[in-house]
């Protein structure tokens, strides 16, 4: 069950990133794998920062949002 909530998080953080960072989302399988990394790159942005989120639902989609955005503006940048 676990697994399904973690994919679950990943799909909705990158479905938010790529509608704020595109205007459309990337796939449901795009969407998944950046919400999932995202949440890789935001939860140690927001440690090194020492911010605290609260580590519910909430959270974690927050911080896994902030993580793909973050992922999109780098491959913008990388790719111009």
């Amino acid at each position: 069950m676990d697994t399904i909530i973690f994919l679950a998080i990943g799909g909705v953080a990158g479905w938010i990133a790529g509608h704020l960072m595109q205007g459309k989302g990337f796939g449901l399988i795009g969407n998944i794998i950046l919400g999932v990394i995202g949440g890789i790159v935001g939860g140690w942005l927001f440690n090194f920062l020492d911010v605290n989120i609260d580590n519910g639902l909430i959270g974690s989609i927050i911080t896994a949002a902030v993580g793909a955005i973050i992922l999109v503006w780098l491959a913008r940048f990388v790719k111009k």
